[in-house]
Parts: structure tokens; C-alpha cells; sequence
């Protein structure tokens, strides 16, 4: 009877090491497919909204050729160059392309290689490429001095962003409801694998964060359930000086909506140091030949602007 039930035990747990080990190789394979989600059809643009803007065509290092969208404000300096998420295309962005409009802010949106009509496939290293594809762009194309651009990324676009803010040397840089790393994102999601292991990506926001030498604004809601809170305070305590934190309310994808009034002033005031602060020039080190660092910044008490209910 003994030996019976330690047979069935034995067969219990070979079952369940198979259906782990199963399921590990399947959220292997499929890691691409959950972090990346892209839309292509290009259904609407800025004029549904009544802005004028410029449909753009340009190449990445590699030779794709990518899609974005221009969109200029009436005598304006800053460019926002905008990275976006992870998911649909630059279409899914109009609400934020409005509230950049009524800033007063030029805004330079474009879809990574295999979202909307852009080439390619995405990747880590790919997105990377496209950013600095666009930055150039800007530079080149538009002549847009690197001290007018402030890059903006959102969620996975905020590792995008910070990766090449810390490469190259803009105005400034925003980053919103950005996480820390791609395996801090897993381990969050799935902290019964070895994340670690299994990671096919970095996005190592929390590394390239150090090397940026440019004002840093981190904004996160802390009613987000997709990227912890915790991720947007970590970020801000590893950035260097001048940086702020601002605080707003509602979901991953829809707080900047919900927290509006709170979310305007913050960059209304940010809008106002940058123009105030002289331009310091610095020394930029690009990310790549930089071996990841394990130095700790001194601690920063968060200085917060924060949102009371939905404003």
C-alpha cells in the first residue's frame, strides 16, 4: 500500500514538473509576442483632431524604413520626440499629441519597425535603432538643435527613451509609468519562473536612467497595475539632478487622462525650469561602451507632485 502511494506521488510529481517545465518553453517562445504588441492599420490621424501635420519617411541605421508623424505648434522652440508604448500604433496616441499641441510643444511621434506602416520586425536592439533613427531625423532633416528636443517615452517607450537620452544630449527627458527592467517586469508577472533565465530581453531602464545628464521628470500613477509604482520611484532615486517626480492617479494606460489638470500643470511647470535653467553643457558617455555599472546614486527624497482624486 506503502509503495502504491509513492508511486502515485511520484507519478503526481512528474506531472507537474512536465507541466512547468511545458509552460516555461511556451512563455519562452511566446516573449515577443507578449511584449510586443503592434497595430498596422493607420486608421486616423492629427486631423481628426484639426492639426495640421507632416506624414514622414525615414531610414534606420539598418535600412528599414520607418513611418511618424510631425506635428508643429505655432512659434514653437521644444520638440517633444515621442516613444511610445508597446501596444497599437501612432494612431492610439492623438489624445496625448493634443495635450503636447495645446502645450505649445512641436511633437515628432513614429511607429517602431513592424508597428503601423513602418518595416521590420520588432526587437530590443531594433527599437533602439529606431529612436535614434528619429533623434536624427529631427536633428538632421528638421534641424531641430538637440537643446530644443525633450525625448518623452511611455512605458516601454520610457527604457526606449531613457536608453537614448542617455547616448545622446537633449533638452531633457520624461518618462512615464516606465518600468525598471524587463526582468523586474517578469518577475512581477511570473514570480514562479526563473525569470532571469529565461529573459530574451533587457530594456534595463534602471541602468540607462544613470548616465542621463539631461533634467529628468518621472511621472507614474500609483493606481497602476501593469508597471508597479515602486518601478517609477526607483527610477527617480537612481537619476541624477535636476529631476522631479509627479504623482497622478487612474490605470496604466488612461492616468494621464484621468489626472489632466494635475498632469498639465506638472508640465506646465517643468515647461517653465527648462526654459529658466541655462543649458549646462556635459560630457555624454554612450550606454554601449559603459560596462553596467552596480555604483548607487545618493538617495533623493522624491519630490512630489501629486494628484488629489481625479482631476
Amino acid at each position: 500500500m506503502v509503495d502504491k502511494m509513492g508511486l502515485i506521488l511520484l507519478y503526481i510529481a512528474g506531472a507537474l514538473i512536465i507541466a512547468y517545465c511545458g509552460w516555461a518553453l511556451v512563455l519562452y517562445l511566446l516573449q515577443a509576442t507578449f511584449l510586443y504588441q503592434p497595430v498596422r492599420d493607420v486608421l486616423d490621424t492629427p486631423s481628426k483632431l484639426g492639426l495640421d501635420f507632416q506624414s514622414v519617411l525615414f531610414k534606420t541605421s539598418d535600412g528599414l524604413l520607418l513611418t511618424g508623424w510631425y506635428i508643429p505648434a505655432e512659434k514653437s522652440e521644444l520638440t517633444i520626440l515621442f516613444c511610445q508604448g508597446n501596444g497599437g500604433n501612432v494612431m492610439h496616441r492623438l489624445d496625448s499629441i493634443n495635450i503636447f499641441h495645446n502645450l505649445g510643444l512641436n511633437c515628432f511621434i513614429f511607429d517602431y519597425r513592424g508597428y503601423g506602416s513602418s518595416q521590420g520586425k520588432p526587437s530590443e536592439e531594433g527599437t533602439y535603432l529606431d529612436a535614434v533613427a528619429a533623434y536624427k531625423w529631427l536633428t538632421g532633416r528638421k534641424k531641430v538643435s538637440p537643446d530644443n528636443i525633450v525625448i518623452f517615452g511611455r512605458s516601454l517607450g520610457g527604457s526606449i527613451a531613457t536608453q537614448l537620452a542617455a547616448n545622446v544630449r537633449p533638452r531633457a527627458l520624461v518618462i512615464e509609468s516606465a518600468f525598471t527592467s524587463y526582468v523586474d517586469m517578469g518577475k512581477r508577472f511570473f514570480p514562479y519562473m526563473p525569470v532571469r533565465w529565461f529573459a530574451r530581453f533587457s530594456y534595463t531602464t534602471i541602468h540607462y536612467v544613470k548616465y542621463v545628464r539631461c533634467p529628468i521628470m518621472v511621472i507614474h500613477s500609483r493606481d497602476d497595475k501593469v508597471v508597479p509604482f515602486e518601478f517609477g520611484l526607483k527610477l527617480y532615486e537612481a537619476a541624477n539632478e535636476p529631476k522631479e517626480f509627479v504623482q497622478i492617479v487612474g490605470s496604466h494606460n488612461d492616468g494621464f487622462l484621468l489626472s489632466k489638470a494635475i498632469y498639465t500643470k506638472a508640465w506646465l511647470n517643468w515647461l517653465r525650469f527648462l526654459k529658466e535653467r541655462e543649458v549646462q553643457p556635459v560630457v555624454v558617455r554612450p550606454v554601449s561602451n559603459i560596462q553596467g555599472s552596480r555604483s548607487k546614486s545618493a538617495s533623493h527624497c522624491p519630490r512630489f507632485i501629486q494628484a488629489k482624486g481625479s482631476e
